[in-house]
């Protein structure tokens, strides 16, 4: 018999408590206790960077996190980048407007990524923005409209300040 666990997280401006097996991670939390299946597991071994999202305001790799670990922390996923109203954020937008997806399973990981990393530098150059994609697996557009997306969404968030 396994012991549970009570967490209670914010998740995109919402709370959700549960009790939880300790085993649990926090992409499984997110994906099946909470119902947000817009981050994706992909290795499981946080390689990919599929299940990449925001705890705490830090980009993390969801599938190697546990979700008793995220217990009281604040966490975004690619559901929560948006405005309620539906606005996409700048990096989703730019995605868009830039050809940044095919498949579209790496787009949540490499979304969560980037607008981290945009809140931290927000004047990257595209060699920074390759390293940083660098630790996210893409295997449909070749990076090119990726790294056109972040430098994009980079400069609309710029001109918005």
């Amino acid at each position: 018999m396994s012991t549970l666990h009570a967490v209670e997280m914010t998740i995109n401006g919402q709370s959700y408590q549960a009790d939880i097996e300790a085993r649990i991670t926090l992409a499984d939390f997110i994906r099946h206790t909470c119902g947000l299946t817009g981050t994706h597991v992909g290795c499981e071994h946080g390689v990919c960077g599929a299940c990449t999202l925001k705890v705490d305001g830090r980009a993390v790799r969801s599938c190697t996190m546990y979700a008793v670990q995220a217990d009281g922390a604040s966490v975004t996923t690619v559901e929560g980048l948006a405005q309620p109203d539906g606005t996409l954020h700048p990096v989703q937008q730019a995605f868009t407007d830039c050809n940044g997806l095919q498949c579209g399973f790496c787009t949540p990981g490499m979304q969560m990524t980037i607008a981290a990393y945009l809140e931290e530098n927000p004047n990257p150059t595209e060699r920074e923005i390759r390293e940083l994609i660098s630790g996210n697996i893409c295997r449909c557009t070749g990076y090119q409209g990726i790294v056109r997306a972040a430098l994009d969404a980079a400069q609309k968030l710029r001109e918005a300040q």
